[in-house]
């Protein structure tokens, strides 16, 4: 993605890594992808326009065929959503609804706001929005987000303007942060088909739009041209700019290169944390830095870890006792700085940073209580379980998934766990089409893994792995005093209780550590003082909005 400035002038930067947005702000004037001319100028004082750039992949313009960070980017400038999180908030409210709740313990019912329409004009009803969550269970397309409907029975229209959803199970608290993620956008059902991925051209053409922003010109992950919706009614306020081109960079130095020459107003996800730190000397740019909600984190596999249930001499006791001198050992800090340039920050819990929720108890539990490693202690607990050291651990990870820093990250977390002789590990590495399926063989007693999550609740980092039904990681894990209060939480209304829950649970996990989460992906942005909106939209929704920028 570049686009091309007359000259260069004072340029900033929003910074997230791997998963999450990063973004720099310049100020200049722009011209086409290949200087083909100038973008159309809009919102600001000054009337001009905003380019952003980007090395995301767009999968899927229809929501019903794309379940990515990349997709889903596109889609929340211009889709409507029924709910929606306000700028600074993780917490959704209603959006195009008026309001939304729950009638009965199954039935979740949403009345639309009066005088809704799309931009080609067609009214946006509740029969669109049945449609919208019809086709998505209807389609249930490999790369789309179906599953995430999956205590859906159905969806009702019962009237222009009431949308009745039917659950399977009762009191769903996260049902209305699925309106918000990529299940959520809603489609105009005079354009859209209701069995088949509808083409990007086709959704263009019939500007099927309502969202913050309509898309006018569109050539998948080369340039996206939007313009500002005026009749759009959702929770945000109206767009600061009117007028946004966004272009898709095939390379991370490419955009390093645009934001170092001012040929992007705004770089989007994403920059590597080398070139963040050079970006952090240029005398030009302000740096500002947020929770985001990536984690990084090990797993421990309960049947093949040293002393595992299927290993030759299993001993759950001991078995603990190793994950819990690994804990001991572990140097956040040191990865965040030394690997990552504080671009992921030091995680101490299940659930990050930032959302409601959170606790830390991994601090407290582990290390010098403090956050640091405690060699001594690991040393200790090895000691008073009878394990002899050092222990023999195999750790995997994939070079090639979660960034080209994986092999320095966790050379060093090799380096933590082997410097005071407890542990000597076997580190290594397997690409990611052949590691995504060894993993869940059983084949690696502990291993690396991230996750980005599908909406901005603490549940997203609870329910999908710790579950035993619904478990991701496949790590033979299982303790039902913390599935009960998994499942309470996900039922339990009133927010102080659900809260407190949240936090109990969190605590279980930690003393149990299925999983030895240490990394939380850091926003990290960096501005000039032309842009606005900059700090707006570093929020924990983990969704960055274009509405917010401005000059």
């Amino acid at each position: 993605m570049a686009a091309l400035h007359a000259r260069r002038r004072a340029a900033g930067v929003i910074g997230i890594s791997a998963a999450l947005a990063l973004v720099l702000a310049a100020c200049a004037e722009t011209e086409g992808p290949e200087g083909g001319g100038e973008a159309t100028g809009g919102g600001g004082a000054d009337g001009e326009g905003i380019t952003v750039g980007t090395t995301d992949v767009v999968t899927s313009l229809d929501p019903a065929g794309s379940y990515d960070s990349g997709s889903f980017a596109v889609q929340i400038q211009v889709f409507p959503f029924l709910m929606d999180s306000p700028y600074g908030s993780p917490d959704v409210e209603p959006s195009i609804a008026e309001s939304a709740e729950f009638t009965s313990p199954t039935e979740y019912t949403v009345t639309l706001k009066e005088g809704l329409t799309f931009a080609n004009g067609n009214e946006l009803t509740a029969s669109d929005v049945k449609f919208t969550f019809d086709r998505q269970l209807a389609i249930n397309d490999p790369n789309g987000p179906a599953a995430l409907l999956a205590n859906l029975e159905s969806t009702e229209a019962a009237d222009d303007r009431t949308v009745v959803f039917t659950l399977k199970s009762e009191n769903d608290q996260t049902f209305p942060q699925v309106l918000s993620s990529p299940a959520g956008p809603v489609v105009d059902e005079e354009v859209f088909s209701a069995t088949e991925l509808t083409p990007a051209d086709a959704i263009v053409e019939g500007n099927a739009f309502a969202g913050p922003y309509a898309i006018t010109d569109y050539a998948q992950n080369e340039l996206i041209q939007y313009e500002a919706f005026e009749d759009y009614q959702g929770l945000t306020a109206a767009p600061e700019t009117t007028s946004v081109t966004a272009q898709y960079f095939t390379e991370e130095t490419s955009l390093k290169l645009a934001v170092q020459e001012g040929d992007v107003d705004v770089a989007y996800r994403s920059l590597s944390p080398t070139d963040l730190a050079d970006l952090r000397e240029d005398d030009n740019v302000e740096v500002y830095d947020g929770p985001g909600g990536e984690i990084r984190y090990i797993v421990f596999n309960f049947n093949t870890q040293p002393f595992g249930a299927t290993t030759a001499e299993p001993d759950p006791a001991k078995a603990a006792a190793v994950r819990t001198a690994a804990a001991h050992l572990l140097d956040r800090e040191a990865l965040s700085q030394e690997i990552y340039q504080g671009t992921y920050a030091p995680l101490f819990s299940y659930v990050p940073e930032g959302l409601t929720g959170a606790a830390e108890p991994l601090r407290s539990l582990y290390g010098d209580g403090e956050g640091g490693p405690d060699p001594d202690a690991a040393a200790a607990v090895l000691t008073d379980a009878g394990v002899e050291t050092p222990v023999q651990l195999n750790l995997q990870y994939s070079p090639d998934h979660y960034g080209n820093s994986s092999d320095e990250e966790y050379a060093m977390i090799e380096s933590q766990l082997e410097g005071t002789g407890l542990f000597d590990v076997t580190l290594q590495s397997t690409l990611w089409d052949t590691y995504t399926n060894e993993r869940r063989e059983d084949l690696y007693p502990a291993y690396q893994l991230g996750w980005f999550p599908d909406f901005s609740d603490a549940d997203n980092y609870l329910t999908p792995f710790f579950l035993a039904e619904t478990s991701f990681l496949g790590n033979h894990h299982s303790n039902p005093e913390v599935e009960q209060v998994i499942r309470q939480q996900s039922t339990t209304a009133d927010e102080a209780e659900r809260t407190a829950l949240l936090e109990q649970a969190q605590q279980m996990l930690a003393e149990d550590l299925p999983t030895l989460p240490y990394l939380q992906g850091a926003q990290v942005a960096v501005a000039s003082t032309d842009i606005a909106g900059v700090e707006t939209t570093l929020d924990p929704s983990f969704k960055f909005r274009y509405a917010a920028l401005g000059r």
